[in-house]
């Protein structure tokens, strides 16, 4: 298959378990919870997306003929850097496009695979760390990972019932609602969640905070 990718790009994690390393962004179009125009966004399931995933126009994006072509574009982003190669894979909505034959390609150049996926089409085999996170109004179907991320607060949604999922770790990040009065309410809601039950751990988006994509 071919592959439709609205950028890549070096940075550091921002999110969850992972932040702070090293990585390279692949983000793919595309997303079966929003067509990613403003016009669709009031009924669209997923309302509060911060993200522009459409077309393949970003840095270093476009469209990949094979998996082989794309991991080695990857891999050129990474360079000669020595370390523990680390790719994040994200979208819109990655499992639209993320198949077998690019996990083993990427695997093939050394890469450790991290995926950022809303849970509503199941994972493909072999990624080496999973996060899902759950929007009000969808139906998850892959309730097992390495992390949940729950973006807070969604009505409709009760953290209680996703402890009860099979994940490693369960975080909760304050929403980007963009205003200072919203987002505040929001890490306050946040935190007010944490210290209800030890189970949660907050999440911030510190690339957000250190002026990274």
């Amino acid at each position: 298959m071919s592959y439709a990718v609205k950028e890549m790009f070096l940075t550091l994690q921002g999110e969850g378990m992972q932040a702070g390393r090293r990585a390279v962004f692949l983000r793919f179009a595309g997303c079966n919870l929003w067509s990613g125009r403003e016009q669709d966004r009031a009924a669209a399931i997923c309302q509060f997306c911060d993200t522009d995933f459409v077309g393949v126009d970003g840095e270093n994006g476009g469209r990949f003929a094979t998996a082989e072509a794309l991991a080695q574009a990857v891999a050129k982003l990474w360079g000669d850097e020595g370390g523990k190669r680390f790719v994040v894979i994200t979208g819109g909505e990655p499992m639209l496009q993320l198949d077998e034959s690019l996990v083993d390609a990427l695997h093939g150049l050394g890469f450790e695979i991290a995926v950022e996926s809303n849970g509503t089409l199941p994972a493909t085999a072999g990624i080496d760390w999973l996060c899902i996170s759950p929007k009000e109004g969808s139906v998850v179907t892959q309730q097992s990972g390495d992390e949940l991320k729950l973006v807070w607060p969604q009505e409709g949604i009760d953290p209680a019932a996703l402890l009860q999922w099979d994940f490693g770790q369960f975080l909760v990040q304050p929403m980007d609602s963009g205003t200072p009065e919203a987002n505040a309410a929001n890490r306050e809601a946040a935190i007010a969640l944490v210290l209800s039950d030890s189970r949660w751990r907050l999440s911030l988006q510190t690339h957000k905070l250190l002026g990274l994509k």
